[in-house]
């Protein structure tokens, strides 16, 4: 069986669905294809959902803070009735530690640019802003395991505090959101069907055979697969001019009590290598900043990836939320989720074209995007109709205009063949 389409669409996560959308939206005929049993069943569904806006470069920021204006606005973006079962945004503000890998000297600058509002805070400050909070600057983040883990801190540290941050309550119901927008727009999704080969003809991307036996011809392809990304680039052949390799990397997120009364704001933690945000029913969300002092989970199949919380993981990152806000307390058993990150070196994505032309990716998206699906998805769909109709992205890059903010972000900021960016944190943090 075959069938053909404008576009197929690899992976519907909270990507792949947004470009779903936003191509289906230009007219596109778009048919989504993803191994699992719905809309973001895979990263998406393991993600904090934290909506911040901390980059260390302005394009990053000018796409945070535009993404922040869609979700605050999400039934117009979606075109759904406000009252038809929507995610929504929490707004909770968000406290940014102070830590010299990514100092405030840094990020202050871009939000001026962009007019992301801010507030500095000094240790005191941060004391009355959230009620038990250890200032103590602990720098480098060491192992549980180490007894300097326990050592006073010898100074404190501020914080650089954001308003308008938050989280989104539950990140796979916006992924659907996301795909019943495309839908209506004629996108057809089709589940528990992976991709087996990619079929090029007369130089270009032809169309995708799946696991069912069936195929669907197209000559747009968009691998928006997250940590499977890479086997499809090396499915099409593409991929050796990449100057970002990406991998994929387990992680997990913890579930805990939150001290009495606590609804934020979230806090992010590179001092200590943590970060955490308020959930429902007075829980907190406790996730890693990748510390030198833990390991890395580099894996090679992400099928094989363990969906459950590890003892050794929960310990070491609900102790050091535990160890900044001093009235949490530490569960006996381990709660939380474990998901898969695709991960660029630079941990900034890669919206763009490749060299085999009609092929598209939207990859290296790691735990930081998710708060970006909404741009991603324009941003994709903008590559496709521009570089299609024969512009030129990689001499002359494509550029955004933003709709809600009015910025003008340069998609030659998430280039495949981009230099690598030397003002990362190296972190999940960008």
């Amino acid at each position: 069986m075959s069938a053909t389409a404008d576009a197929v669409v690899i992976g519907a996560g909270v990507i792949g669905s947004s470009a779903a959308y936003e191509l289906a939206r230009l007219g596109f005929r778009v048919v989504v294809v993803d191994k699992a049993g719905g809309e973001g069943h895979g990263s998406t569904s393991a993600s904090s959902a934290i909506v911040r806006f901390n980059y260390s470069t302005r394009d990053a920021v000018a796409t945070a803070w535009e993404s922040k204006h869609c979700w605050d606005r999400w039934a117009d973006h979606l075109g759904a009735p406000a009252e038809s079962g929507l995610a929504a945004f929490r707004r909770t503000g968000m406290a940014l530690l102070d830590v010299d890998i990514a100092p405030a000297e840094r990020v202050l600058p871009l939000f001026d640019s962009v007019g992301v509002p801010y507030e500095r805070w000094d240790a005191a400050t941060l004391r009355t802003r959230i009620p038990g909070i250890d200032t103590g600057r602990y720098w480098p983040p060491k192992s549980v395991d180490d007894p300097a883990f326990f050592a006073d801190a010898t100074e404190d540290l501020g914080a650089v505090y954001t308003p308008d941050a938050g989280f989104i309550d539950d990140p796979q119901l916006a992924a659907r959101n996301l795909a019943d927008a495309a839908r209506r727009r004629g996108a057809l999704f089709l589940f528990n069907r992976g991709v087996v080969a990619v079929s090029q003809h007369g130089g270009r991307v032809y169309g995708v055979a799946l696991s069912d036996g069936s195929r669907i011809d197209a000559p747009v392809l968009v691998n928006a697969a997250g940590p499977w990304s890479g086997a499809i680039n090396r499915l099409a052949g593409v991929g050796t001019e990449f100057t970002i390799g990406v991998r994929p990397m387990r992680q997990e997120v913890h579930q805990i009590p939150a001290p009495e009364g606590y609804a934020g704001p979230c806090i992010a933690d590179m001092d200590l290598g943590t970060y955490l945000r308020p959930a429902p029913g007075g829980q907190l969300l406790v996730g890693g900043t990748e510390p030198e002092c833990d390991p890395f989970e580099w894996i090679d199949d992400p099928d094989q990836a363990s969906p459950y919380p590890t003892a050794a993981r929960f310990e070491a990152q609900v102790l050091r939320a535990a160890r900044r806000l001093t009235d949490v307390r530490v569960p006996n058993a381990a709660k939380g989720i474990a998901g898969v990150y695709d991960v660029a070196d630079d941990w900034t994505p890669i919206y763009d074209r490749t060299d085999l032309p009609g092929f598209y990716v939207a990859m290296g998206t790691s735990g930081n995007q998710f708060k970006n699906a909404p741009l991603a998805g324009r941003f994709v769909a903008t590559l496709v109709q521009q570089v299609e109709a024969g512009h030129d992205h990689d001499n002359n890059p494509v550029r955004y205009e933003c709709e809600h903010t009015g910025h003008v972000v340069s998609l030659g900021a998430f280039s495949r063949k981009r230099p690598f960016n030397k003002d990362s944190s190296g972190t999940v943090m960008g």
